[in-house]
């Protein structure tokens, strides 16, 4: 594709017009823009949805900074909204502090801990259990780097499977179960049955939400990346991996990019565009079929709401410089910085000169 003309236009709007749809990841590569747009994805949901939950699942927040307004692990109204909430979790947290303290605590967290990767499963299932219960209308996830995403995205899985097996070891073993309760240190009133029912509860939670996860009426993957190698690299193991866990993409946002159109004066920046061209070709040849989003690099951040709502445009429509390339006004703004150029060379000879008279 040689122009940018040739590459089709790509918005998000078919995820604002999917109203069937209750989860929304956004992920990729670290340092990409994810918190960014998954931001202002919540706003245009919040525009056209009830109620919408923002949650960010890396240990790493930025949910506060985008919105520069401090969140917690409760869900906090976000300020100059009705109908939008934050909220920033760690998976990585120990599963202790999500269970009650009704005497299983110390038998649960050494029965899990002997599952590899159930620890931080029990964790993000008790978030789901917990997200579950409240009443929104869509649940959007900003994510960690892709590699613990995909991680986080197998916790359902991992879980179910979790579960599972401690329930055949139950069925298994049978009052063997309730000596090692004992010896756990669980209350000698405090039965099998207290726990398992727990396992049960949280199991019935996670098989629900692990066939949400796999349905695409309900749940989607935003993929953010930038027109660089590695980005490129990242999203397609990222896509596969999907396609692995049978969750639904067919959105990419590139971020950060120059755009041809623009009255680009600098080296450094036409060298960068002619870099972003290539990769940008190769993410329409290998996603010829999503929805391809191109975002402008800025030379300011986007933080707070009033700075994402006016980013959030670009999300809508195809972007488009205010100067178009061989336009009278691309023309007459390079004559002026030529003539302001001019001006400056001038006046550094007239003051090497002088320096030299004066030798």
């Amino acid at each position: 594709m040689g122009s940018s003309d040739e590459m089709p236009e790509g918005t998000v709007k078919n995820i604002l017009e999917q109203d069937s749809l209750k989860w929304v990841f956004v992920g990729g590569k670290g340092g990409v823009g994810k918190t960014t747009c998954s931001s202002i994805m919540s706003i245009l949901l919040a525009n056209v949805r009830p109620s919408v939950l923002i949650i960010s699942t890396d240990p790493a927040h930025n949910l506060s900074d985008a919105f520069q307004q401090r969140f917690t692990k409760t869900p906090t109204l976000v300020s100059g909204f009705t109908n939008l909430y934050a909220m920033e979790v760690d998976p990585n947290v120990e599963n202790e502090e999500n269970l009650s303290s009704d005497g299983t605590d110390g038998f649960m967290s050494d029965l899990t801990n002997s599952i590899p990767g159930i620890d931080e499963a029990m964790s993000f299932g008790e978030m789901l259990k917990l997200v579950q219960t409240m009443d929104y209308s869509v649940i959007v996830f900003d994510t960690a780097p892709t590699g613990h995403t995909l991680r986080l995205l197998q916790f359902p899985a991992t879980l179910e499977k979790g579960l599972s097996k401690l329930m055949s070891l139950r069925n298994k073993f049978g009052g063997l179960f309730s000596q090692m309760t004992r010896m756990f240190g669980v209350e000698s009133d405090f039965g099998e049955d207290d726990i398992l029912g727990k396992l049960e509860g949280m199991k019935d939670v996670i098989e629900q939400v692990n066939r949400q996860f796999k349905d695409p009426d309900l749940t989607t993957f935003i993929c953010v990346c930038i027109p660089e190698f590695l980005s490129l690299y990242e999203t397609e193991r990222l896509v596969q991996e999907l396609t692995r866990f049978e969750i639904d993409t067919h959105n990419i946002i590139i971020n950060q990019v120059i755009f041809d159109e623009e009255v680009v004066e600098s080296k450094l920046l036409k060298a960068r565009m002619q870099m972003q061209r290539k990769y940008l070709d190769q993410f329409y040849v290998l996603y010829d079929d999503f929805n391809i989003t191109r975002l402008p690099l800025l030379p300011q951040e986007v933080c707070g709401v009033q700075a994402l709502q006016a980013f959030s445009k670009h999300f809508l429509t195809q972007y488009e410089a205010s100067i178009q390339r061989g336009s009278l006004e691309e023309v007459e703004q390079r004559v002026s910085i030529l003539k302001g150029k001019l001006q400056e060379a001038e006046s550094e000879l007239e003051i090497i000169k002088k320096g030299k008279q004066k030798a």
